[in-house]
């Protein structure tokens, strides 16, 4: 069941879906505070993304890759940051996530290469039982990864395997904090346009770099600065 499920989402050539999230936020006295987002996710394989996300205390980010630039706007603040990275979506995501360090919740749920990086992570699956989400039958699985990880999935029935609720827990950090999400509106077939994946600054928009750009430029001018023989 958790194959067909990420073979169905990696073989679809685009689609759109709302997720409702919350996580856990393990505070020093040990204390659990829950936070939440509502995020739209926007997929056109090969080579575009849009992700727009509120979260619960009013803040707006936007994400946007067009196959050549990948783009994080603030909208609160009025900031946006944008680098070039041509390639494909799976690159991008990878790019974004691992080099620029930008939060993207449930990212490997986006890459067309699911169903291996769930054979490579996955150690046992047990089915729960048949339930239903939102008048949608699913069945209910409890996932034990290799890593520090275990999730629950709750995947649609029928010839549409699509995952309705994602509950994970990670059980290697302080209080075992958990992230939540529920999926909603999915929809394999959005008519989409070139523009969704393009991204205009508003007025007023201040155009700064991303933090790991910063970094980098500060090490290569460290580099640049040294004597030589120094370490």
């Amino acid at each position: 069941m958790l194959k067909k499920m990420s073979e169905y989402l990696a073989q679809a050539e685009r689609f759109s879906v709302l997720v409702r999230e919350g996580y856990d936020v393990v505070q020093e006295s040990g204390q659990k505070i829950e936070f939440g987002e509502i995020r739209k996710l926007t997929i056109s394989r090969p080579d575009h993304l849009r992700i727009e996300v509120e979260s619960s205390n009013g803040e707006k980010r936007l994400v946007v890759f067009d196959g050549k630039d990948i783009t994080v706007y603030l909208s609160n603040e009025n900031i946006y940051a944008t680098t070039s990275r041509p390639g494909t979506l799976d690159e991008a995501i990878k790019y974004v996530v691992g080099d620029l360090k930008v939060r993207v919740p449930l990212a490997m749920m986006l890459l067309s290469t699911l169903p291996s990086e769930l054979d490579d992570r996955v150690a046992s699956t047990d089915y729960v039982e048949k339930t239903t989400i939102t008048d949608v039958p699913c069945d209910h699985l409890a996932v034990r990864t290799t890593g520090g990880v275990d999730f629950q999935v709750w995947i649609a029935q029928g010839d549409k395997p699509l995952p309705r609720r994602i509950v994970i827990t990670y059980k290697d950090e302080a209080g075992q904090p958990q992230f939540r999400a529920d999926f909603s509106d999915w929809n394999l077939a959005p008519d989409l346009s070139n523009a969704l994946f393009t991204f205009t600054p508003p007025n007023g928009a201040e155009r700064i770099q991303f933090l790991a750009e910063v970094r980098d430029l500060a090490t290569k001018a460290n580099s640049k600065n040294k004597k030589v023989g120094q370490k």
